[in-house]
């Protein structure tokens, strides 16, 4: 199951919460109207908010996120879901300024004299569907950059997490009216009422079959979405680069969080005379992370039995196809209650097996081998294009290949997922993997509407362009511009029908 696996499309009577989200929708498009356009520095003001509560309620919210997986550490909450909401909203208060400035643009030579630019207002009301793999991030990061862009905002958060929605529930509120910010949970049995809200933005996290159902509903609205929607990111380690040190990076990028991240390395492409060599290092590596006779695995426990039960399902069907698995460290055997599960390398595995075919978004790595770079490169293009690609590579022409000849949503070089934490920059996927970003100024102009302005100049002479056409002004400006046509290409059009 993947992030908003647990979005159920599947209609349901309407109930108190559908109409309650209906109310506060209607709310925040009143609110919005009689103040369309917040200044800088209201702004501001609400990032600041938003930042003072995360750092308050930083305990409880570690401890929510770890009641909600049954296991997190306390760390890798603070660093993963409160560290990078921080970095979000502080790039967004020292930008949004300057964000907002309109953009001036030049004329057409045809239209010298006059003044044109673009103008960035908000969109209106922006809904934000939240995964449960970052209950926080990924509700606070899109809050913030919605806020920054002027919007009220509405988020729909995960029925996964309820210990971390009762937490964030309570924190905003302290903060923000519900005609600002307002939060839908798992109390919402049927979320098509959300998708099918006329928002004037739309963001989803979420597998790309909930993504596209989620457009079908905002498409109903002609709601613009931003999708962020995951895939099978590779890993390519090349010749010219250690092979234990990639192994270590690819394995934190695949155990933290116990592997239920977007961007988590999917896969390893490795060069087939050290396959042995990488899973060995891997293996190593793991138990550097977490060393045997720990008092508890420091691992992340998996969401929830279905998804803990597919991922095991995934492993079985990989072992009955005739790949090996290799369990890297862990007890030999951890209660179901606990579903704590240690990263497990997938060996020989064909294109047929499920884990080569469907995102695993677990502690599961296989390890492909591989024989040159073309057939390397062959193999990242023969599947979808991903949310993320790691390039493991000392050679400065070989990483240019590779970036020139695939496409992902962002690369990290020589580790994994970094890219996503430096909020300057956009983030977002490509085809299968999503449409459009959010971080830095291009989140900022996604939320935003950017509105061309043109200013005609008092004595500018455009009654010249006007009928009766053929004016010498006009035919100047046709010979300049155009040029003179070539009267043999013109095509003898008969009842309609151009013929040769």
């Amino acid at each position: 199951m993947h992030p908003h696996a647990d979005l159920a499309l599947a209609p349901s009577a309407p109930g108190a919460a559908e109409e309650r989200a209906r109310r506060l929708f209607a709310a925040q498009q009143m609110a919005y109207a009689a103040a369309p356009y917040p200044s800088a520095g209201q702004r501001r003001d609400t990032l600041w908010a938003l930042k003072r509560q995360v750092r308050r309620y930083q305990d409880a919210l570690a401890t929510a996120m770890n009641a909600d997986f049954g296991y997190r550490a306390v760390a890798e909450s603070k660093m993963l879901d409160l560290l990078a909401s921080t970095l979000e909203i502080n790039h967004c208060l020292s930008h949004v300024r300057k964000w907002m400035k309109p953009s001036r643009r030049r004329t057409e030579l045809l239209f010298l004299s006059n003044t044109i630019h673009v103008s960035y207002q908000p969109k209106g009301v922006v809904g934000v569907i939240v995964p449960w793999n970052f209950p926080v991030y990924l509700a606070l990061g899109p809050l913030a950059a919605a806020l920054a862009a002027g919007n009220r905002v509405m988020l729909k958060l995960s029925e996964l997490t309820p210990a971390t929605n009762a937490v964030l529930r309570r924190m905003l509120a302290e903060v923000f009216t519900e005609d600002e910010v307002a939060v839908v949970g798992e109390e919402l049995a049927d979320p098509t009422v959300f998708t099918g809200l006329p928002f004037n933005h739309l963001v989803f996290t979420g597998s790309p079959a909930v993504g596209r159902l989620v457009m079908q509903a905002a498409a109903r609205n002609l709601t613009p979405v931003t999708l962020e929607l995951g895939g099978k990111s590779p890993a390519l380690l090349l010749r010219n680069y250690g092979v234990a040190e990639a192994a270590r990076r690819v394995v934190h990028g695949k155990s933290a969080n116990s592997g239920q991240i977007c961007v988590a390395p999917d896969y390893v492409l490795v060069p087939r005379e050290s396959v042995q060599a990488f899973a060995d290092a891997a293996q190593q590596a793991y138990a550097s992370f977490h060393p045997a006779g720990a008092e508890a695995p420091q691992y992340t426990s998996i969401i929830s039995p279905a998804h803990q039960a597919r991922l095991r399902a995934l492993l079985d069907d990989a072992a009955a196809g005739g790949a090996t698995v290799l369990r890297c460290g862990g007890p030999d055997r951890l209660p179901h209650s606990v579903r704590q599960m240690p990263l497990h390398l997938v060996l020989g595995a064909d294109a047929g097996m499920r884990v080569m075919k469907e995102e695993i978004f677990g502690p599961i790595l296989p390890i492909v081998p591989y024989d040159t770079l073309e057939q390397a490169i062959a193999y990242i293009n023969a599947a979808e294009r991903p949310l993320a690609l790691y390039c493991f590579s000392h050679d400065a022409a070989q990483r240019g290949e590779v970036l020139r000849r695939t496409h992902s949503g962002g690369v990290t070089i020589n580790d994994w997922g970094w890219h996503v934490m430096n909020h300057d920059a956009p983030f977002g996927g490509v085809g299968n993997s999503g449409m459009g970003n959010y971080h830095g100024e291009e989140g900022f102009r996604e939320l935003s509407h950017a509105k061309t302005v043109f200013k005609r100049h008092r004595w500018f002479p455009v009654d010249l362009f006007y009928p009766p056409y053929g004016n010498l002004v006009q035919r100047l400006a046709l010979r300049v511009f155009l040029g003179k046509g070539d009267a043999t290409v013109a095509p003898r059009i008969e009842y309609g029908k151009e013929q040769a």
